[in-house]
């Protein structure tokens, strides 16, 4: 499979910078900004900004990875949380005859 990488010029805190991603990277980019009501140059430079060693491209490619651990663990939780409220019974229905 042949990789998408590309380099994007972007301006991060009134800066010109460049960042080579995947597309698929860059359009979850996209996808989280909006979700967030942020630019992408906002939450770039959120990334930037709270990245503590590596390039810019890893420090985004681990916060798209995290952003979407997060989601389905919460996924999960709220499954959890489905189950159980699914095998309760209410009160009304354990009244004994």
């Amino acid at each position: 499979m042949k990789s998408s990488v590309l380099k994007r010029s972007t301006v991060i805190a009134g800066h010109r910078t460049s960042v080579s991603l995947e597309d698929a990277f860059w359009n979850a980019m996209k996808v989280i900004a909006s979700d967030r009501h942020m630019t992408m140059s906002e939450l770039l430079g959120k990334i930037d900004t709270d990245r503590k060693h590596g390039n810019l491209s890893s420090a985004i490619r681990l916060f798209v990875l995290d952003f979407y651990r997060d989601q389905i663990f919460e996924h999960g939780k709220r499954a959890g949380t489905r189950e159980i409220l699914s095998d309760s019974v209410p009160l009304a229905q354990k009244q004994e005859p």
